[in-house]
């Protein structure tokens, strides 16, 4: 009865992390100061390559990647 069990659980987990994947993401507003778009974090400049990539960042890389670790452990991922 255990694996049933287990196998349910897992499949149920599976579900509520594709759900989650699956809903679109908020991206914050750009902090844009003389024509520069700054980091919503640091406020350090955005490399023009990162907004070459995502136009829309909001972030550096370094600051993302940080608050992309800091909601993994939040959600518990």
């Amino acid at each position: 009865m255990t694996d049933i069990t287990d196998h349910a659980s897992a499949l149920e987990q599976l579900q509520r992390d594709q759900a989650l994947a699956a809903r679109p993401r908020r991206e914050p507003p750009q902090l844009i100061s003389d024509g520069r778009v700054l980091c919503i974090d640091c406020e350090e400049p955005i490399p023009a390559p990162r907004l070459a990539s995502k136009p829309n960042a909001a972030r550096c890389i370094d600051c993302q990647r940080l608050h992309e670790k800091q909601e993994q452990q939040r959600h518990g991922s």
